[in-house]
């Protein structure tokens, strides 16, 4: 028996020996394995009220009811069986031993996928939960990827996390620090992605989803993390569904009003490209990302500079990603994976220099043109806005790479892969996150006149970027 296995047989088992703990396991789809450890390791008769694996999916439909988008691994349907058999748990065992059980509902809705299959193999996992007797009922969701190539290995991964979420949820709940850290022992490196991670309830009031979800990012266990307009964590492959994207990368620490017009001019060339693209209107959802390239000092966030990049952004009703990639195609490739309709990723136009730096694709054997290759094509073009000074106005007509490399760019020029959306006359001088700064940390009022003013109210009114 391997030491992960035995590992999560004990925290099974110390459950299993907690005589306050009782409810009910809830797993349709793929995932009939967390309750199945519970059983192997003993005394599971003082823990599970009931098990329910509900394959059918008109005997699931008859429980819990249809979803309206007819889908089945989906954060409602996890919602609707927490709510169904919590409820269930509660009403029919209140009465006799409400008094000393903490009672818990733990489900899972999960799609597998055998190597070399299309399908995603991913699911909705959460857990609703009494702290104390007769206490509120809290709520811990996630949404995860498994990576294993075959069905068997993404079940004994599911499995180990189930277990997992339930001992954080019952033993480690103060312990916001390594609470990630406990949720993932046991699994190996690249065999569960977790990219959504939500807490609701009175005794998980302590945990900042934002922080939580960005430590998922940090750590690698999610590849980014998408922030809805109203802060509240998305499930990225629901938000891009359907819609065409226009993405502007940037430090944006804060954003300036240069970035609004860089945002505005392309969401004026892009209808045009959506309807020549897909033939026909698609919603275009912006969205503004940050890397963690450029929230680290020294291999360390900044908490609070963190969520004040992200409520400024988000108060400019703007959704925000916050990505593992350092370079465009590896965004690209990633949000490829949910949504096949046409991207636009938009930037300054100095950042073509940076774009043409072989150096960057070092880890590609192609290079630079494998890169350049992986990130272009019909459905994805780069938007450049001019990068205008008071000494010159770089655009992508006026912008030319190395000798060697003048001809790869002249291909995507023609080809309209790397198009203007902007002519200097129309643009003013481009304002930067720096300069912004640089201005708050002198104390000189001016850099009110370069933010939005949204972003200028709130900066002044939470003192955020170290306004004093």
């Amino acid at each position: 028996m391997s030491d992960s296995i035995e590992n999560t047989l004990s925290k099974a088992r110390r459950i299993n020996q907690d005589i306050s703990r009782y409810g009910v396991f809830a797993e349709i789809g793929a995932g009939q394995e967390v309750a199945r450890h519970f059983f192997q390791a003993g005394k599971a008769s003082q823990t599970i009220a009931k098990t329910i694996s509900a394959y059918d999916m008109i005997v699931s439909d008859d429980i819990y009811g249809r979803e309206k988008n007819g889908r089945y691994v989906c954060e409602s349907r996890l919602n609707k069986m927490l709510t169904h058999e919590y409820d269930l748990l509660v009403d029919r065992l209140s009465p006799t031993r409400g008094a000393q059980s903490r009672f818990f509902a733990i489900a899972n809705t999960v799609a597998t996928a055998s190597s070399g299959s299309n399908k995603q193999s991913h699911g909705w996992m959460g857990v609703r939960f009494q702290s104390e007797p007769g206490g509120p009922p809290n709520d811990i969701v996630l949404h995860v990827r498994m990576l294993d190539r075959h069905r068997l290995q993404q079940q004994e991964a599911l499995g180990i996390l189930g277990v997992n979420l339930l001992n954080c949820a019952f033993y480690h709940l103060p312990e916001t620090e390594s609470f990630v850290t406990q949720l993932v022992d046991g699994l190996k490196d690249d065999q569960i992605v977790i990219d959504v991670i939500k807490f609701s309830g009175p005794n998980v009031q302590h945990f900042d989803v934002r922080l939580m979800n960005l430590e998922l990012v940090r750590r690698g266990l999610a590849e980014a993390i998408l922030f809805s307009p109203q802060n509240e964590i998305l499930n990225i492959s629901d938000a891009v569904y359907g819609k065409s994207l226009l993405i502007q990368r940037g430090t944006f620490r804060p954003v300036t009003v240069t970035h609004l017009d860089v945002l505005q001019k392309g969401l004026q060339q892009i209808k045009d490209d959506v309807l020549k693209s897909e033939g026909k209107e698609l919603e275009v959802l912006p969205i503004m990302e940050l890397t963690m390239h450029n929230l680290t000092a020294d291999g360390h966030v900044n908490e609070k500079d963190f969520l004040a990049r992200v409520e400024t952004l988000t108060s400019q009703g703007l959704h925000v990603l916050i990505s593992n990639f350092f370079l465009f195609y590896g965004l690209k490739r990633f949000i490829r994976r949910y949504n096949p309709h046409f991207m636009a990723l938009v930037v300054g136009a100095s950042h073509l220099n940076k774009l043409f730096t072989e150096e960057h694709y070092g880890d590609l054997q192609g290079g630079l043109l494998e890169g350049l290759g992986k990130l272009l094509e019909q459905k994805t073009k780069l938007y450049i806005y001019p990068h205008k000074t008071p000494n010159l106005c770089l655009t992508a007509k006026s912008f030319f790479p190395s000798p060697h490399l003048r001809h790869i760019y002249a291909h995507f020029i023609e080809n309209q892969q790397i198009v203007d959306i902007s002519g200097c006359d129309e643009t003013g001088e481009y304002l930067h996150s720096i300069d912004v700064m640089k201005m708050i940390e002198k104390g000189d009022p001016q850099w009110e006149q370069l933010v939005p003013e949204g972003v200028r109210e709130l900066i002044k009114k939470q003192k955020l970027f170290g306004l004093k």
